[in-house]
């Protein structure tokens, strides 16, 4: 078993365990997304680069991508990208196609990685999108 895979292994059991490290996630509506941008704070969409450019995403996210199109992934290397973006005491929003991939980093991040205030976009870009809010094209 791969390093990588061990860790997200450990971290599973971790969440399924429901073992409290640190903050809880709180799921957001699009009407708090939208608060929460004017306010300036970062938005994580962790979709793959495909999602991206098929449906555009929330202007001013920051793409970090967690599995690739292949279904991999690099949990150190996206915990480096994400600290460049935020620290751990910094509020901050992730975000996703339906809310679920996004919820499932948003418990990691806060119960494993230390992280005090994350939030999760419920029903994800998809309800973003069909609720007519706007998208843009990624970088």
């Amino acid at each position: 078993m791969s390093s990588n895979m061990y860790k997200f292994f450990v971290i599973c059991i971790l969440l399924y365990a429901n073992v409290t490290f640190a903050g809880e996630v709180k799921d957001i509506n699009n009407q708090d997304l939208k608060e929460l941008i004017q306010q300036g704070v970062a938005v994580i969409d962790v979709r793959a680069t495909s999602e991206w450019q098929q449906t555009g995403i929330v202007e001013g996210s920051n793409l970090i991508m967690f599995y690739d199109e292949q279904g991999k992934y690099d949990l150190n290397n996206w915990l480096t990208e994400v600290s460049s973006v935020v620290n751990k005491d910094e509020l901050v929003v992730l975000i996703c196609h339906s809310g679920s991939r996004s919820k499932q980093l948003a418990k990691y991040l806060t119960k494993v990685a230390g992280y005090k205030n994350v939030y999760n976009v419920q029903r994800g870009i998809a309800h973003w999108i069909r609720k007519n809010n706007s998208v843009v094209a990624p970088n």
